[in-house]
């Protein structure tokens, strides 16, 4: 028999902020350039803790906490995602470039394949961007690749958080084969 699990059996299972700090990271940073919505933005730092991201940029017009809003969707994540502002992406993905990050853009361009077709090289930086513009010209001159998610209905994309937690757990279940990591078995 299926029996659900009480919030405090849940909450057992999960590391505590001590805890967290000592633990190894998901090699995924994520570039967030231009996010308008605060709640996209909480729920970007929700998940982000959920596979141990690395690193979360806010860049461009993106929120930072503290804000209500965000603290709202992120229920308090932004405590447990190391996470910077950073103004202007275009350096920070040469810096990372030179870091050895492999830069992936998830947008619709000229190039970009199925988010599952690709082995994603370690560590990885995700470039996510603007709700409705996606992401810029000068961040996707800089991308080693671009991914997309494949849409059978009449929109063309999904909520950029949504569309940012297919993508992480696709990244985190890469390295987690490639890694031959099973925590959640």
């Amino acid at each position: 028999m299926i029996k659900k699990l009480t919030f405090e059996e849940i909450q057992e299972k999960q590391p505590d902020l001590e805890r967290l700090r000592t633990l190894e990271r998901c090699p995924v940073v994520v570039i967030a350039d231009n996010i308008r919505s605060l709640h996209n933005v909480g729920a970007l730092f929700r998940t982000s803790d959920a596979v141990r991201l690395q690193h979360l940029y806010l860049c461009g017009i993106t929120g930072q906490p503290p804000r209500d809003e965000i603290r709202k969707t992120s229920l308090g994540a932004e405590e447990s995602v190391p996470w910077s502002y950073v103004p202007d992406a275009n350096p920070l993905i040469a810096t990372l470039k030179q870091q050895g990050y492999q830069i992936v853009a998830l947008e619709h361009t000229n190039s970009s394949c199925d988010f599952r077709r690709p082995i994603y090289r370690f560590p990885v930086c995700l470039l996510i961007g603007h709700e409705y513009q996606g992401v810029g010209q000068s961040l996707l001159d800089k991308a080693d690749a671009a991914v997309e998610i494949p849409m059978h209905g009449i929109k063309q994309s999904l909520n950029v958080s949504v569309a940012y937690g297919v993508m992480i757990y696709e990244l985190l279940r890469q390295y987690e084969q490639l890694s031959d990591i099973h925590e959640y078995d």
